[in-house]
């Protein structure tokens, strides 16, 4: 158990520095969006462009795994939609919440809590889950709660603005940068390959003092319900179907189960509550925001606990 906290307790004492950094005024509101700005516009597209071009493209390619994660992640947005709808919800809200239940904290939680268990690895599993995060989910949230605006009306003009506001996501051009390179086997200059090893390695700590940042403001408010199914849904049944469909892949590594799993076991998204403030949702996708981060202490220690137990974590 010592081994399992001296992984999550660095990463949660960070997010707690970033709160206390908040409320004590030492950094401002401001600040905070800089260093966010910082970290998705530069730190995560560095990380992720360093991963896909130090490793050999089959590695990067791994098809299984992205058909896995997807089709876990998206069996649990279908699931939020229903749940949401049989409480009477909205189309709009039901997105929002299944949105929550279904996309990870892979750069902000997800990819600092992989690298401490599983090592250099866990950058191509983040940038997989980016993939299936920026190309499907939020795409089909966005899409469903505009439409649901409209009461159905112009839904192939939604999708293509939504999609024509993604093709700018810094995230994005990094995932086809750092494939580019994999596949035509060129190498980054010295001095620049060199200045995106630094900014990568500013990635973690500087995304989790964000998340910290970020939690200061929120209060637990909203209904309970709704809430309770965004948490729930996202900490232990969005874990459990990703596990089951890599379970039913042929021959599963316990590297990629291990990673697959990590990656689900994280809290939802830190842009959340900005999605939710959109369509109606703010106060409880704040409320999912802050209980599902500060649970994940819980959850992501029992999910090491449970690999380490199996096996499934390098040695």
């Amino acid at each position: 158990m010592l081994e399992i906290l001296a992984i999550t307790l660095p990463i949660f004492l960070l997010i707690g520095t970033g709160f206390v950094a908040a409320r004590s005024g030492l950094i401002s509101r401001d600040n905070m969006q800089g260093v966010a700005t910082f970290v998705m516009y530069l730190a995560l597209p560095s990380l992720i462009i360093r991963a896909l071009s130090d490793y050999p493209l089959a590695e990067v390619l791994n098809v299984g795994y992205l058909v896995a994660y997807g089709l876990g992640s998206a069996l649990v947005f279908v699931i939020g939609i229903a749940l949401s709808r049989a409480r009477g919800q909205r189309l709009d809200a039901g997105a929002i919440e299944a949105l929550g239940m279904s996309a990870a904290n892979s750069g902000f939680i997800g990819y600092p809590v992989a690298l401490m268990a599983i090592g250099p690895p866990a950058a191509i599993f983040m940038a997989l889950n980016m993939v299936i995060e920026t190309l499907l989910i939020i795409p089909a949230a966005l899409i469903l709660a505009e439409a649901s605006r409209q009461n159905g009306g112009n839904l192939g003009q939604v999708a293509r603005q939504t999609f024509a506001r993604l093709s700018r996501n810094p995230v994005l051009i990094g995932l086809l940068i750092g494939l580019s390179l994999a596949l035509s086997g060129l190498r980054l200059p010295g001095p620049l390959q060199q200045v995106i090893e630094m900014l990568a390695d500013a990635a973690g700590p500087a995304a989790l003092f964000t998340i910290g940042a970020m939690l200061h403001g929120l209060r637990v408010r909203g209904m309970a319900a709704s809430m309770g199914q965004v948490v729930l849904g996202k900490l232990i049944l969005h874990p459990l179907a990703v596990l089951l469909f890599l379970l039913l892949l042929s021959d599963p590594s316990p590297l990629m189960i291990a990673g697959g799993l990590l990656f689900a076991s994280a809290p939802m998204i830190s842009v959340y509550p900005l999605f939710g403030q959109t369509y109606g949702q703010g106060e409880t996708s704040a409320a999912a925001l802050m209980v599902g981060t500060l649970s994940a202490f819980v959850t992501l220690s029992l999910m090491l606990w449970a690999l380490t137990l199996f096996g499934l974590l390098p040695t």
